[in-house]
């Protein structure tokens, strides 16, 4: 069957519209354009199979068509039900990728689409999260052995991941590419920072200037995230669990203190942990009126909206992805996207020149695995890969750098300073 015939999305007639989605992000992605031309000379992916379970948008439709074009046969479904554009899955579809997903996916038809794409049989794989994988090795054991390797985009991902390798329980080797300097330093504080703050505004139309933002959690994610709130005039308060990162906060200029107090001001409260229950009944109970709560770690359970549920007299959709929460006291809390990932059920996601650069060390990092012989496990990207992403990235804007001399290479290798 073809890849019309195999897949399982909403409208097959959306496809002139996601193709002039993807159309778009290509004409920005200079990198992954460098990779397609590469790979479409080399085939390095000929007579494989690669599953990709990703935040399905244009930027990653495009990645998808990347691996594509060289020479592998490639399927994908939904990292995330509300971040699917359904034109897009359509574009790709009419491009020969096979999928399964929907926007808005329940719970059951997100898992069914993950399970009709672990029957495509894949012999390596791309995972946002970690769910796609964690699957495989809960109720389809027998198929890691088909397993070549894969990569990991998140850091929640990563932390499942590791978790299975410190049980002895991951089967095939996982490329860490959240921990690529490419990819965290820019993607995880640039890309979540601007893009976070998009899907805010766009959904509540409300200003930023002026107001107390909370963010909790200060990785390269939440860093991003209170550097672009200050740069649109608000006043941050970090909260931290981490005392290295509470003091690199308190040290870059933000307020530093726990969520219940933070709660009592703030104006909006961004998570971006990659844990659960980071915003509960405690802080609900002192939330000023109208407070708006949006979510930017990979799941929904950062905000305890079982705990803002509870405590609600009347729960009402008052914008397109914006519910009202009315407290018995008359105290109004908006939950932003049902508390998924507001960049992209809100928005587009990241800038695409960010993407490019992730999408890169993602596609470089998956030949990498597929073509070295690696252990089960995670697995760091080599240094020469970032480096390679980066002198790209550069040549793309027309920067030039200095290169050390013999001299000095001699120099820093020897512990002779004479």
């Amino acid at each position: 069957m073809n890849a019309v015939e195999q897949s399982l999305i909403r409208d097959p007639s959306l496809a002139e519209a996601g193709n002039l989605k993807i159309d778009w992000v290509s004409a920005h992605m200079p990198l992954l354009n460098q990779l397609r031309e590469r790979f479409e000379r080399e085939k390095p992916f000929a007579g494989k199979k690669v599953a990709i379970c990703l935040h399905l948008e244009a930027k990653t439709a495009y990645l998808a068509l990347t691996i594509q074009a060289g020479g592998a046969e490639v399927a994908v479904a939904a990292s995330n039900p509300l971040s699917t554009q359904d034109d897009v899955v359509a574009g790709l579809v009419d491009r020969g990728v096979t999928a399964f997903a929907w926007h808005g996916a329940t719970d059951e038809e997100y898992r069914m689409h993950l399970n009709r794409l672990l029957d495509f049989h894949p012999d390596a794989v791309i995972d946002d999260g970690g769910d796609l994988v964690s699957l495989l090795h809960r109720e389809r054991p027998e198929q890691c052995n088909e397993i070549i390797g894969g990569c990991e985009e998140t850091t929640t991902g990563i932390i499942r991941l590791k978790s299975m390798a410190n049980e002895g329980t991951l089967r095939f080797p996982m490329m860490a590419v959240n921990d690529a300097y490419s990819k965290y330093l820019f993607d995880n504080r640039y890309g979540t920072g601007q893009s976070v703050w998009d899907g805010i505004m766009r959904t509540t139309n409300l200003v930023v200037a002026g107001k107390d933002v909370v963010v909790v959690g200060y990785g390269w994610c939440g860093k991003g995230v209170a550097m672009r709130a200050k740069g649109l005039g608000a006043r941050v308060i970090v909260c931290e669990i981490n005392p290295i990162k509470a003091m690199e906060a308190h040290m870059d200029g933000f307020s530093v203190m726990p969520i219940v107090e933070a709660s009592k001001q703030a104006d909006f409260i961004v998570t971006v942990t990659g844990n659960r229950d980071c915003v509960t009944k405690p802080a609900f109970e002192v939330m000023k009126d109208g407070a708006v709560l949006a979510n930017a770690g990979h799941f929904d359970v950062e905000i305890s909206k079982p705990d803002l549920r509870s405590l609600s007299t009347s729960v009402r959709t008052v914008r397109r992805n914006v519910e009202e929460f009315v407290m018995a006291d008359g105290r109004r809390i908006y939950l932003l996207a049902d508390g998924r990932l507001v960049n992209l059920a809100s928005g587009d996601g990241h800038p695409v020149e960010v993407m490019d650069m992730t999408f890169a060390i993602q596609a470089l990092s998956l030949l990498h695995v597929t073509t070295h012989p690696y252990e089960p496990g995670v697995h760091t990207i080599p240094r020469d890969l970032d480096d390679t992403v980066a002198d790209m990235r550069l040549r793309s804007w027309g920067i030039q750098i200095d290169e050390l001399s013999e001299t000095q290479r001699a120099y820093l290798d020897s512990w002779r300073l004479d």
